[in-house]
């Protein structure tokens, strides 16, 4: 079992058009809280980015928000946290959000969230981190792209075991399940295709 002390929330500085969105935000920062997990994230105070973290500490937990300075001058960043810790620019803050994390977890976003998630999954398959990744695929969200992970299998271009590098739940509560129990998978990383071995 996974021991998920800290877990990195990647998700949108907007809310989106479907309030399923928020309310999943708010479930999963309580079930954060309930559970004894410290919520690391961007920092910030808008969007679902601040419903979860205000979630947390509604509930009485942890959260350790990660912002850089361009941001917090921006007074997006959420003043409110147990610790803000601010970086020198993104590349900086997202470094700093992998060191501290023991499991990683997407919620509906946008390009910021698809970079990050993204990031943590091509360096799990490369095994520079040993940390569960999980999507809270709410109201379908992710569907489109499990769908190109699977087309990305069907085209050679990545091993199908690699799909397990994703751990996928419609709720908090299992994907966090899901990700206690979570082993890495031995795959092999470069592989001929049928056309070369002709």
């Amino acid at each position: 079992m996974n021991k998920l002390n800290n877990i990195v929330v990647y998700c949108g500085s907007n809310w989106g058009e479907n309030p399923a969105f928020f309310a999943a935000a708010q479930a999963l920062g309580q079930t954060l809280a309930d559970n004894g997990h410290t919520l690391v994230y961007g920092g910030g105070n808008v969007g679902l980015m601040g419903t979860v973290a205000d979630a947390v500490l509604a509930h009485g937990g942890k959260v350790i928000g990660v912002i850089p300075t361009f941001l917090k001058q921006k007074e997006v960043a959420h003043l409110g946290l147990t610790e803000l810790i601010e970086t020198a620019d993104m590349t900086s803050r997202k470094n700093t959000m992998i060191a501290l994390a023991s499991g990683f977890i997407a919620l509906p976003g946008g390009l910021g969230t698809y970079e990050e998630l993204f990031e943590v999954l091509s360096q799990a398959q490369l095994r520079l981190h040993p940390h569960p990744v999980g999507v809270l695929n709410v109201a379908g969200f992710f569907d489109p792209l499990l769908a190109l992970l699977r087309d990305t299998v069907r085209h050679g271009f990545m091993p199908e075991a690699n799909l397990s590098l994703l751990c996928v739940a419609d709720s908090a509560p299992a994907l966090l399940a899901k990700m206690a129990a979570w082993q890495a998978q031995d795959a092999v990383k470069w592989v001929q295709p049928s056309w070369k071995q002709a």
